[in-house]
């Protein structure tokens, strides 16, 4: 008999294996600003580019697992606070430039699209994923036609004005997109809530590490930006 809330083992280790890549992708990029020609692997620049928008679809998968996504969105959101308070204490005592104050990150994003979940939920399948593509289309016509607009608060939804800057920058367009194609996947893949992989040892140590840093990513995130700042100040 499967046990009540277990935890599906391969999403909380490729979970874990993102947010190690995209620390290493970090500590990568930054040392790239140090040495202005030290050039990015093609791996790593995927990372930067697509790694953010691989934790979204499976943010949205896992909300089709999980409970209380409310609640747990308010903690996801108010991480995202916490860095956008840090980014702006450290740009005003000079530790980084203002272009990287952290304005609506992916903890941002994340946290928000937790907690309009319980409203999505509620759609079928077929219109979430027509809802999710058309959100996606309009988001990256927002960036490759380089849409601005006057007002300096439309920026979450992926409205930019023309001296807009972010450290960290997932618009609502258009990831909540992304979002709704997690959920109908977990929806279709993950119906039953148990495992699509039984046979596999999930105990295995570099599975129970990434399992492990999976079920704590949040923290980790948390934590390894304000670590690689320091060591780059040092450096």
């Amino acid at each position: 008999m499967k046990e009540k809330n277990q935890r599906i083992w391969e999403i909380d280790a490729l979970r874990g294996f993102l947010i190690l890549c995209v620390i290493a992708a970090h500590a990568l990029f930054y040392l790239s600003q140090i040495r202005r020609a030290f050039a990015l692997p093609p791996t790593v620049a995927f990372v930067i580019h697509y790694g953010g928008m691989l934790f979204v679809v499976l943010s949205g998968l896992s909300a089709t697992l999980g409970r209380r996504s409310f609640r747990r969105g308010l903690t996801v959101f108010a991480g995202g606070m916490a860095l956008t308070l840090g980014s702006l204490a450290a740009a005003s005592f000079g530790w980084m430039d203002e272009s990287m104050i952290i304005r609506f990150g992916v903890l941002h994003l994340l946290g928000f699209v937790m907690m309009v979940y319980p409203l999505l939920k509620k759609l079928p399948s077929p219109v979430l994923l027509v809802f999710g593509l058309a959100v996606i289309a309009v988001g990256y016509w927002f960036e490759l036609d380089n849409v601005l607009v006057r007002s300096h608060i439309l920026f979450p939804l992926g409205l930019r004005y023309s001296s807009f800057t972010s450290g960290d920058y997932f618009p609502i367009a258009p990831h909540l997109g992304w979002f709704c194609l997690g959920i109908v996947l977990g929806r279709t893949f993950y119906a039953e809530k148990r495992t699509r992989l039984p046979g596999i040892n999930a105990e295995q140590p570099i599975l129970r590490f990434f399992r492990f840093c999976g079920q704590n990513s949040l923290w980790i995130f948390l934590l390894h930006l304000p670590v690689l700042g320091g060591l780059l100040l040092l450096l």
